[in-house]
């Protein structure tokens, strides 16, 4: 089994998490096209930096004029609630002005992907700030998106649907975090840090290279969140902020003393998202390592976050033996949702189940069934991580006809799994191996999407490729 281990001693945000990916050998240019999918404007640039003695990546997300988009949010004219054309409008204002709201917060972080969400609460919006400019400065400026602007971006980027997914429950569980703390309608909340372009960017990219890397399990350290406070809408707030604190639920946290946020609402989103599981260093065949740096030094520790990706070995906490049952294999809880349903048209059911499946359910599957009354209904059983299971049954009830459902969780038992690439005349596809603890391959299958862009790049049959990689795999590992 492919791990990841997020090595979180400095705490996470969404750019340290970027740096990590490409010093990983995420190719740029993998984030780069997915960042140029959102139609944006907005461009990464890649430098190294040394963080207390550490080479590190540093990942910054660039405007369509070459501004630092973070700088350009910052600068930018208030962001205003619900309610609002959320269409980018451009601002023409001269910097001798008077700026002063109530959305800003002073920035003591470490890593700046803050947020905000604003709601319908009666907020006044005076400015008061001066700036001895004599010119006149453009700013590109959206005031604030609300959470279904965001999710339409995403779904309109053309991305693989797993990356998709991906960013679209990053944004959900920031949304329900924040409609929580305000006691509101996620609907009516609209993002401003995490709706600017840089936090989009940040999510979607990084949603990017984690899906190339094809990792099976992601695994964090406990986090540092840092300390001090943030002055948000509301007030002065200790770190860890309330919507970060909300994200982190279950996870183990701490603070080394260091007065900065560390752990921002972008960083714990993202780990929520990818469903990560806190763990000491796992046992793995190391790959790969990588430094992701954050925006500032910090005293007495670097400011990175370390990624290590490796193959997990069989004394793997994950692959613990169970000597009551015999089973040695990888072994994982699974949420499972059932409803049975009989009013429901057949294209109602497939929407439902390509909603399902966005918001990061692992299947989703239709059984016909016999209900009372001599009426033919269909059950409806959903798979998740049991993470997700919340914001899945949500959409069940919000998208379906039924009035209940059931839920479990039960023990997942799997086979360790790898990747390995073999060569066809028309390019390369990943063949997925299933393998015992001991190592013995017992499945072997090509990737589906590989096979797919290259029937479809080249119109030749789906079942050909699929059997030209097999045939590959078969002679590159000397299979008869």
């Amino acid at each position: 089994m492919k791990i990841a281990y997020l090595d979180c001693f400095s705490g996470i945000s969404g750019d340290m998490f970027l740096g990590a990916l490409v010093d990983c050998g995420v190719p740029l240019s993998i984030l780069r096209e997915a960042v140029a999918s959102l139609g944006l404007g907005a461009e990464l640039d890649l430098r190294r930096v040394d963080r207390s003695g550490i080479d590190a990546a540093k990942v910054t997300v660039l405007t369509s004029d070459g501004q630092v988009a973070e700088v350009a949010h910052a600068h930018a004219p208030a962001a205003v609630h619900a309610g609002v054309d959320e269409s980018a409008g451009k601002v023409s204002h001269e910097h001798s002005h008077s700026h002063n709201h109530g959305l800003t917060h002073s920035h003591d972080h470490a890593h700046h992907d803050h947020v905000h969400a604003a709601h319908e609460h009666g907020h006044t919006h005076e400015h008061e700030h001066t700036h001895e400019h004599n010119h006149r400065h453009e700013h590109g400026h959206v005031h604030g998106r609300s959470l279904s602007v965001i999710q339409g971006i995403i779904r309109g980027s053309g991305l693989p649907l797993p990356v998709q997914t991906t960013a679209l429950t990053a944004f959900e569980l920031l949304g329900r975090a924040e409609a929580k703390i305000h006691n509101v309608p996620i609907e009516t909340i609209h993002f401003h840090e995490v709706g600017a372009v840089d936090a989009i960017v940040d999510i979607v990219a990084t949603a990017a290279g984690c899906h190339w890397l094809q990792v099976e399990r992601w695994l964090c350290s406990p986090l540092n969140v840092g300390g001090g406070h943030v002055h948000c809408a509301h007030g002065k707030f200790p770190v860890p902020a309330p919507a970060t604190l909300e994200l982190l639920r279950d996870l183990p946290m701490y603070s080394s003393g260091v007065q900065k946020e560390l752990v921002t609402p972008t960083g714990a989103a993202l780990l929520r998202a990818l469903a990560v599981s806190s763990s000491a260093f796992p046992a793995m065949r190391m790959q790969a390592t990588g430094y992701g740096a954050g925006s500032h030094n910090l005293p007495g520790q670097p400011n990175v976050l370390r990624l290590v990706i490796g193959e997990g070995t069989p004394d793997n906490t994950l692959q613990q033996h169970d000597l009551s049952n015999g089973h040695s294999n990888n072994e994982s809880r699974v949420a499972i949702i059932e409803t049975a349903i009989d009013d429901a048209s057949p294209e109602l059911l497939a929407y439902l189940a390509d909603r399902l499946l966005a918001a990061g359910a692992s299947d989703v599957y239709r059984t016909p069934i016999q209900m009372k009354k001599g009426r033919i209904g269909t059950q409806l059983t959903i798979l998740s991580v049991p993470a997700r299971a919340e914001a899945l049954e949500k959409i069940l009830f919000a998208e379906s006809t039924t009035l209940g459902l059931r839920y479990r969780e039960e023990q997942k038992i799997s086979l360790a799994r790898r990747m390995v690439a073999v060569s066809t005349l028309w390019g390369e596809i990943n063949i997925k191996i299933g393998m015992l603890d001991s190592g013995e391959v017992i499945n072997c299958a090509p990737e589906y999407e590989d096979c797919r862009r290259i029937a479809e790049a080249h119109s030749l049959p789906l079942k050909m490729v699929m059997q030209a990689a097999m045939t590959a795999y078969q002679l590159q590992e000397g299979h008869s």
